[in-house]
């Protein structure tokens, strides 16, 4: 047995992680390299002082409900106050993107697990006409904002986009976008990184194991962003490139707009160094998580912990004064992403995850636990929040930028069933407004290519009647390809 190994593992300062090495004799030579290898990469010191610092905070932390407070109305826009002043952020946001000042950030380390297939999210369809992709979808966006921001400017730059994936992903993701094309993107302005896995924990501060050589891991949350960003130098890279502005998602939502010059521009206007999209709760205890002030900090604060009471609790003209629905929809300026990575990331404190995790038995044997039996630990994206100096927080439609994929085929909320009409009827909504009409109903499809916002549609549909369903696209040499003849079936101009 590796004395190195026992030197490490049995120290107070790991905390006595000596059953690491229970089954060493078991094992092949590759096997104890796997092992030591393994091993060698834990941070033993680091992980149990998370630990500990987690487990404190979730025992000694007071109620969070005793320090809520609704956003004070400085911090809040809406997308619903003003046509003018949407064109003047929109404007301000598009000559952002034409100096290429932009950068998207795009966490897409999930699995499709729940999804009922075995390949990272993003690669999922929903069932679109055009059999298009949740990552081809938003590649294309990009494409058309870019477009927007040369037509108004005179010419554009680039928008680099970085993704942060996972072990899991990152490879299908990177063969993903190889295999096809880059989606008419440049590849050197598409940037892969990856998120830590954390060694998963026992309920007594156990590292658990996966197998006889080898610890069992978990990604460390969307909020491992951020030592991802200053670890793997995507942070240096936007500097280098002159990025002020970062527009951050997640994958998983259809109605996505990456990047949204409108945001962008409202977060600029306001000399903001950090902001959220939220959507108004559809009901009082809704299971979203929601932003508010926390002992004098800008938190989202999860469902769970509001109690029914409070999340019914209303202002003087009868609105919900814990109303805005967090989307995981970002901004922030390169300089609090500095802040954050190269100061304050280590302030960030773990969230204690309780679950039934596969470990081995002590004679070594796989087991699934039917019961809780260990803590995963992660950090959320938002967690950042409380470091800002400057927050802004925009309410937007959600018909119109919200519609999460979580759940399988059939199921009645989040499904590729809904993603799919919502989608459908944001374009059948844009079509009627810049003037078209419908014989029926049915499925529509509207390229980003040719609108990825209801822009540029009313030279094509004005005055005209369509029958479902509809698909409107672009052809390689850059005309519209798609209105539907009588017969419902796609057909060029």
């Amino acid at each position: 047995k590796s004395t190195f190994l026992q030197a490490v593992v049995s120290t107070q300062s790991t905390g006595g992680q000596e059953h690491l090495l229970a089954h060493w004799d078991d094992l092949s030579s590759d096997q104890k390299e796997d092992l030591y290898r393994d091993i060698q990469s834990v941070d033993f010191t680091g992980h149990l002082k998370s630990f500990e610092r987690c487990m404190q905070k979730e025992l000694s932390a007071p109620g969070k409900e005793d320090y809520l407070q609704p956003l004070p109305p400085d911090a809040c826009e809406s997308v619903f106050v003003s046509n003018k002043i949407n064109e003047r952020w929109t404007n301000l946001g598009l000559k952002e993107i034409s100096e290429g000042k932009v950068a998207l950030l795009l966490m897409a380390g999930g699995q499709g697990t729940r999804l009922g297939v075995p390949y990272p999210k993003g690669m999922y369809k929903v069932g679109l006409q055009s059999g298009k992709s949740l990552y081809q979808i938003q590649a294309e966006r990009v494409r058309r904002q870019e477009q927007l921001a040369a037509e108004m400017y005179g010419s554009s730059k680039a928008i680099r986009w970085y993704i942060m994936t996972s072990e899991h992903t990152k490879k299908a993701t990177v063969d993903y976008f190889k295999s096809n094309g880059w989606f008419g993107l440049s590849e050197e302005n598409i940037i892969f990184f990856e998120q830590e896995m954390i060694p998963c924990t026992s309920l007594d501060g156990k590292i658990l194991m996966d197998s006889k050589f080898s610890i069992a891991r978990a990604p460390g949350g969307n909020g491992d962003l951020y030592r991802a960003m200053g670890n793997e130098g995507v942070l240096q890279d936007m500097l280098k490139k002159g990025i002020r502005s970062v527009h951050c998602y997640c994958v998983d939502n259809i109605l996505v707009k990456v990047p949204d010059p409108l945001f962008i521009g409202c977060c600029l206007d306001r000399q903001s160094d950090c902001g959220a999209k939220v959507v108004s709760k559809a009901y009082p205890t809704e299971a979203v998580g929601v932003i508010c002030e926390c002992n004098g900090n800008w938190k989202v604060v999860e469902y769970s912990e509001i109690s029914t009471e409070t999340a019914h609790m209303v202002d003087s003209e009868g609105k919900l004064l814990f109303s805005q629905g967090n989307i995981c929809n970002h901004y922030f300026t390169t300089n609090f992403l500095t802040k954050v990575i190269e100061g304050k990331e280590s302030e960030l404190i773990n969230h204690v995850a309780r679950k039934k995790i596969p470990t081995i038995d002590s004679s070594g044997e796989k087991i699934v636990p039917d019961k809780i039996n260990g803590i995963k630990m992660e950090k959320f994206v938002f967690d950042v929040f409380q470091f800002s100096e400057k927050f802004t927080v925009l309410e937007v439609a959600r018909n119109e930028e919200f519609s999460p994929l979580k759940n399988p085929p059939g199921a009645t909320k989040c499904s590729p069933e809904t993603c799919l009409d919502d989608l459908s009827n944001q374009h059948q909504r844009w079509i009627i407004r810049a003037g078209g009409t419908f014989k029926n109903e049915g499925l529509c499809e509207i390229s980003p290519l040719v609108s990825c916002n209801g822009e540029n549609l009313e030279d094509l549909v004005k005055d005209k009647f369509f029958s479902l369903p509809l698909h409107l696209e672009v052809t390689r040499n850059g005309y519209h390809n798609g209105h539907i003849g009588t017969n419902g079936l796609h057909s060029k101009l």
